[in-house]
């Protein structure tokens, strides 16, 4: 008597493919993908094939967070430590011999122009996560030490380029993963309030460090300006200051409930700078208003401790770095840019996450995605 295998059904082979996403995780980036294409579409009217091209990165963003959300975590941390010489190797090349614009020396011809600081951005909690995870169980001070130096060499790299916002991006999520390894507060807290101490000062005598011809020494010149002109943006209203002024100008348009759906005068007439990238944000204030901005900001909130709790549950301790890292690269991304765009953060060419234009940031914001995803995903697995 010969045995009848039962052939499975379409979708029965389907499911297990699909059970690598997370659903709450999912729905929140379904909902901030609508708004980036809705507003996308009204500050983008006029810009050529921008809203397209913005879907089609999504799309592109989307297919890698699919095929990541498939591999298991264990398949990643082995793609930790090639990747961190990959993406450092490359930042060196673009030190040696990178396309230099607008004074940045940012990017690098490989047949397609790419721009290597944006691989560091998971490259780096890849690499420490996985340090700590060698470590496990017998972490001491020096682990610690050669986690920040392995953190440090490509912050140092990037700032270089100069590019402040994506090596704040890095350290951010390097030092989160320090951070969640168990690194005492008793470490934490003296830069903590050496910074705080510098703000303080910086406030304080800031009509004499942003005099004309001081130099501070330890940031460029245009760094400098950005900070002097987030002091008082009033100093150079159609220069330097004219960036955050009319972003603070089109949040406070916006009112209750804003003006509407392509109603915005700032920004529809051009008065806001790069409001299909870094200012995108100013935007959407003041087309939805107040009321728009809490639904965008909650829908965040909820993406991050989303992230955070996929990190509490995750199986293992590389998974949990790695989770709890990627949580804060989110809040990275849109704390400094709804930051910088509102007058309280210096200008930094950080873009909003789902909303802001940009190829590469999207990708790396699919990586992250799928990530999390598969992290998940293991959960699950371990779980059942």
């Amino acid at each position: 008597m010969g045995i009848v295998f039962e052939k499975p059904s379409l979708r029965q082979r389907i499911t297990p493919i699909f059970q690598g996403f997370d659903g709450p995780l999912a729905f929140v980036i379904f909902m901030l993908a609508g708004a980036g294409l809705l507003t996308m579409y009204s500050s983008g009217y006029d810009h050529g094939t921008r809203f397209v091209d913005h879907g089609r990165n999504m799309l592109i963003a989307g297919f890698i967070m699919f095929v990541l959300a498939q591999v298991p975590p264990q398949r990643l941390m082995s793609l930790a430590v090639p990747l961190y010489v990959l993406g450092l190797a490359l930042l060196i090349a673009v030190a040696i011999f990178g396309i230099t614009k607008k004074g940045a020396r940012r990017w690098i011809n490989l047949g397609i122009v790419i721009q290597p600081s944006e691989i560091l951005k998971i490259a780096m909690p890849l690499m420490l996560a996985w340090w700590f995870q060698k470590r496990e169980g017998q972490l001491r001070p020096l682990d610690f030490l050669v986690a920040a130096v392995l953190l440090l060499i490509p912050v140092g790299l990037i700032i270089r380029q100069p590019d402040l916002g994506t090596a704040l991006l890095v350290l951010a999520a390097g030092l989160s993963v320090i951070f969640f390894a168990g690194l005492s507060w008793k470490l934490i807290a003296p830069p903590f309030l050496l910074g705080l101490l510098g703000i303080v000062l910086l406030i304080v005598f800031e009509p004499q460090l942003c005099a004309a011809g001081v130099n501070w020494g330890i940031l460029h010149d245009y760094q400098q300006q950005r900070i002097c002109t987030l002091l008082d943006p009033g100093r150079d209203p159609l220069g330097k200051g004219f960036h955050i002024l009319q972003g603070m100008i089109a949040i406070g348009s916006g009112g209750l409930f804003g003006k509407g759906f392509m109603q915005g005068t700032q920004t529809h007439l051009e008065f806001i700078p790069e409001r299909t990238t870094d200012f995108i944000f100013a935007a959407f204030s003041e087309e939805f208003g107040l009321l728009g901005n809490l639904l965008l900001i909650g829908a965040f909130v909820f993406l991050i401790l989303r992230a955070l709790d996929i990190a509490l549950e995750a199986p293992t301790l590389f998974t949990r770095l790695l989770a709890g890292s990627l949580a804060m690269i989110f809040f990275a991304y849109a704390f400094v840019n709804m930051g910088m765009v509102s007058g309280i953060l210096p200008v930094v060419g950080v873009p909003l996450p789902f909303i802001s234009y940009g190829g590469t940031a999207m990708v790396t914001l699919g990586m992250a995605l799928g990530i999390l995803m598969s992290i998940a995903r293991s959960r699950r697995l371990v779980q059942s």
